[in-house]
């Protein structure tokens, strides 16, 4: 198997670059504290995502009953979600919550660092599926122990360019910041759909023929 396959792959599919309008988004209410919170467990999720699609990916999908198809379908419905609050410029919590409840926000940028930071925007079925097409391409252990190390190399890349994004917030100010919420949730709105019309059509084929027709 070729090693460095799997880290190009991840790196193209995760692309924490594009999920910087959405980092701004959520956090944009945040104090540092907690916007670093968020990075590290938005990072650390990350990691362990995909080192758990390498080791167990296909034991856990079988243990739930579940196809990759379902998880898409799923992962578009959250996506669908955000997007419709993000064309509102609304926080991602739907609220705006008060200062002085600095631990509840804490505990809501840690929420919001795993879903939708993390699952499905950094991490959805395109990389769970690849994790897992890979891990059973390894025929020894130190191959699955490469595919769990571009893990960490993938929350690293990931924990660098969300710590940049403030610079980014800086530059673009409130208003820039709510054009670029409500245009990237036109463009969040139309891949949830087309998430979600991937997985229908996979979990119900008959759906393919007459679009088709």
């Amino acid at each position: 198997m070729d090693l460095y396959k799997p880290l190009v792959a991840l790196l193209a599919i995760v692309n924490p670059i594009g999920v910087v309008p959405f980092f701004i988004h959520f956090t944009q209410n945040f104090t540092r504290q907690q916007r670093q919170q968020t990075i590290r467990v938005s990072a650390f999720t990350a990691f362990c995502v995909i080192g758990l699609s390498a080791l167990m990916g296909l034991k856990i999908i079988e243990f739930f009953g579940i196809s990759l198809a379902s998880f898409q379908v799923g992962g578009g419905t959250l996506l669908l979600i955000s997007s419709l609050q993000m064309l509102n410029a609304q926080p991602a919590e739907g609220r705006k919550e008060d200062v002085s409840e600095g631990a509840h926000k804490v505990d809501a940028g840690a929420s919001i660092a795993v879903v939708p930071l993390t699952i499905p925007l950094l991490t959805g079925p395109a990389t769970i599926s690849t994790m897992v097409i890979y891990a059973e391409k390894t025929r020894h252990w130190w191959e699955l122990a490469v595919l769990v190390g571009y893990g960490v190399v993938v929350a690293l890349v990931t924990y660098l360019v969300f710590t940049a994004s403030g610079r980014i917030a800086k530059a673009l100010g409130q208003t820039g910041i709510n054009i670029m919420t409500r245009l990237m949730g036109l463009i969040l709105a139309a891949l949830a759909v087309e998430l979600l019309a991937d997985g229908l059509i996979k979990l119900f084929p008959v759906l393919a023929s007459h679009i088709n027709n």
